[in-house]
């Protein structure tokens, strides 16, 4: 893999580097939320009746499907005029999607038009986010030191988990102390007031953010892409293929054994909305301590060792966790919510950097965008519908650990051939293959 100009580039300002990489919090607060507020919104928008949490998830299915859409828009900025202006236009759409749906009339205001609204405000949030996550983790590569790219580009997924564990710890508070009409009137609107004001925040902390070195250089040798679309089409389908293969790997972890965990625990009825939503804040603080350490791991053995393990894990655990969190026994349900987790943690912390690391910097957002959104929008935004209509329709409760290791089982062969991309292979020749 072409990395030189990486190497020539100077690093940014710590300052920039966390910015970018805490800002991703926003992100994945939203769409966390969404899922972790599944229940209530299929109530409150949706009537509650039979079928109203499909219509919940196939909404949330349907905006991913708008993630790729964002992506190539936002990546042509992002490669053509600059990382920076890109993740300032991004997070400006989010905020504004984010205060729309906290204002929405409810089905009891509007009758069915409430749905309507949310699924078009979804639609335009899973835009927006098209250019957030590739936008963030180029920017975090292209300007953290050689060989501490790992940890430092892991830090976006950290910051991930972060928003993940701020949108539970928000949801819990907001069930806790509202009443069950109180929520349903008006106490589910709190949790996205509240991220309305958090992606605001981070337009203006990005606003102070240093331009990615990288894009720079492009801009000094006169290499930045015309049609960046064309020129990642034409010479980075490889990666492309190899990015995509990785995020699907990364996004059904990521969102059916994490995000999806508290809608199961509450329909194969194992646990309360409440007690669903304080384990999953317990499962997300383990994400948080393992994503680091992932991330450094790369930068001492490499991506590929890593890559491998975090595969095979994803093949042989997640069956026997969800089975164990069909218990009615808190202890078990905790152990497979968080097992879960720190896999999918894992996977996300390797996944950042090894993914980015297909592309040279020509191009790189927008090759990204091709193969880690696409991903993200097939295993990641249809999954959770997938999985709760598999438990709903075959009465299998361990469908949701099957549907993970299947896809672990089909990336397994792909991960095996690729290249080591961590700077460790020039040190070590037989780290490659």
């Amino acid at each position: 893999m072409a990395s030189s100009p990486l190497r020539e580039s100077p690093v940014l300002p710590p300052r920039s580097l966390a910015v970018a990489a805490f800002s991703t919090i926003v992100e994945w607060y939203d769409f966390t939320l969404y899922l972790y507020f599944a229940t209530v919104l299929a109530r409150v928008f949706y009537g509650g009746g039979s079928g109203s949490l499909l219509l919940t998830l196939g909404g949330f299915a349907i905006a991913y499907l708008m993630r790729p859409l964002g992506a190539v828009f936002f990546s042509h900025i992002g490669d053509k005029t600059g990382r920076r202006r890109m993740m300032l236009l991004s997070v400006a759409v989010m905020t504004a999607a984010m205060l729309a749906t906290a204002l929405l009339p409810t089905r009891a205001m509007v009758g069915p038009a409430a749905g309507w609204l949310l699924l078009l405000l979804r639609c335009v949030m899973g835009f927006s986010v098209g250019g957030e996550y590739t936008g963030v983790v180029a920017y975090l590569l292209e300007g953290a030191p050689e060989r501490r790219r790992g940890l430092i580009t892991s830090s976006a997924s950290a910051a991930s988990e972060v928003g993940g564990l701020l949108a539970v710890g928000v949801s819990a508070v907001t069930v806790s102390l509202t009443s069950a009409a109180g929520l349903d009137s008006w106490g589910w609107r709190i949790p996205f007031f509240v991220g309305a004001a958090l992606a605001a925040s981070v337009w203006v902390a990005r606003s102070t953010m240093h331009e990615s070195p990288e894009f720079l250089r492009q801009q000094r040798k006169g290499t930045v892409p015309g049609v960046p679309l064309r020129h990642a089409l034409a010479n980075h389908r490889l990666g492309i293929g190899r990015g995509f293969s990785i995020s699907a790997l990364g996004s059904i972890t990521y969102y059916v054994g994490i995000t999806y965990v508290p809608a199961f625990l509450t329909s194969v009825g194992s646990l309360g909305e409440r007690e669903a939503l304080w384990l999953t804040t317990i499962a997300a603080v383990a994400v948080i301590l393992v994503t680091p350490v992932i991330g450094a791991l790369t930068d001492r053995v490499g991506r590929k060792p890593v890559l491998l393990a975090v595969c095979i894990g994803s093949a042989l655990l997640p069956v026997s966790m969800f089975s164990l969190m069909t218990s009615s026994a808190r202890t078990e349900a905790l152990v497979g919510a968080v097992v879960l987790a720190a896999l999918a943690g894992a996977v996300s912390a390797v996944g950042a950097v090894a993914t980015a690391e297909q592309f040279p910097g020509e191009g790189r957002i927008t090759g990204l965008a091709l193969g880690a959104t696409m991903a993200t929008a097939i295993f990641g935004g249809l999954t959770p519908y997938a999985a709760q209509l598999l438990v709903e329709r075959s009465g299998w409760a361990t469908a949701p650990g099957i549907m993970i290791a299947l896809v672990a089982v089909c990336v397994l062969p792909i991960l095996l051939t690729m290249r080591e991309t961590a700077p460790i292979a020039s040190r070590n020749p037989s780290g490659s293959s």
